[in-house]
């Protein structure tokens, strides 16, 4: 089955297979730095993609790159919104802790970027991730996280719970991020409160 998708900064399609991510152009910035914006990015997010992977991460196989594509491993099964519970939860946090501990912040955790495949998780969707070790970034990435668990899951606590666990058992400054998050949170309410 082909299946087709469009993004922002891309469109997405399945053939056979294997997926074909391909960065579209933005008429509204001048060609050249479109085009050069595109190849970094390109490049940057297979980087990114193949350096989880090799930190225990499971995301897709890269099997080629070029200008503006990359084509990759099609993961079959449902995203993670759809069969959440408290057990995956916890092992949400032990491969964030993984992708933290290497330095890379995903920049759009969400259950909507996890695929449950053959009992595991893998993460998809490196388009907005970067190389960053600061806690501030990784509380962002945690925080993106917790709000798509208050969002859309009743039993947000207990989800936010276990995945604490899960982290703090891969990532030796969880408890800092952790903490972090509290306070960008807090940051919202405070915004909020003044409007």
């Amino acid at each position: 089955m082909n299946l087709k998708t469009s993004g922002a900064e891309a469109t997405i399609e399945s053939r056979d297979g294997y997926v074909v991510k391909q960065r579209i152009p933005k008429r509204y910035r001048v060609e050249e730095v479109d085009e050069r914006l595109r190849r970094e990015r390109t490049k940057s997010e297979a980087k990114l993609i193949s350096e989880a992977r090799r930190c225990g991460v499971p995301t897709p196989i890269i099997y080629d790159v070029t200008d503006y594509d990359i084509v990759m491993e099609y993961i079959e099964g449902p995203q993670l919104k759809h069969v959440l519970d408290v057990e995956l939860c916890k092992r949400i946090g032990e491969l964030v802790g993984r992708l933290h501990t290497s330095g890379i912040v995903h920049g759009d955790l969400t259950t909507s970027n996890m695929i449950l495949s053959r009992g595991r998780i893998h993460l998809i969707d490196f388009g907005l991730a970067y190389f960053d070790q600061s806690t501030e970034a990784r509380g962002v990435d945690v925080h993106v996280l917790f709000q798509t668990f208050e969002s859309t899951h009743d039993e947000h606590e207990a989800l936010i719970n276990a995945f604490i666990k899960g982290y703090t058992k891969t990532f030796d400054r969880a408890r800092e991020v952790i903490q972090r998050v509290r306070e960008i949170e807090s940051r919202g309410r405070y915004r909020a409160e003044r409007l």
